[in-house]
């Protein structure tokens, strides 16, 4: 479940020119197109919809580096 909502703010926030339905949970984000800019639009739209906030130790980018590494890092924080 959190994997389908994080694509859905990937697609909004991410600008991803590709399909995220084509793109497995493992695929490494930054390979198909996040950037910087749209890291820190994504974290800001993670954050405001899982009501969480991300500690220092997780702001780096392994932890944006796919869904499944994201999803990995929202359940450690709920």
């Amino acid at each position: 479940m959190i994997a389908e909502q994080l694509r859905t703010l990937i697609t909004r926030h991410g600008r991803l020119p590709v399909d995220l339905s084509t793109v497995a949970d493992d695929t490494d984000l930054y390979e198909i197109g996040l950037t910087s800019l749209t890291t820190v639009n994504l974290l800001l739209a993670i954050e405001e919809h899982f009501d969480i906030e991300f500690p220092d130790d997780l702001l780096a980018r392994r932890t944006f580096r796919s869904i499944d590494s994201l999803v990995s890092a929202i359940s450690s924080l709920t």
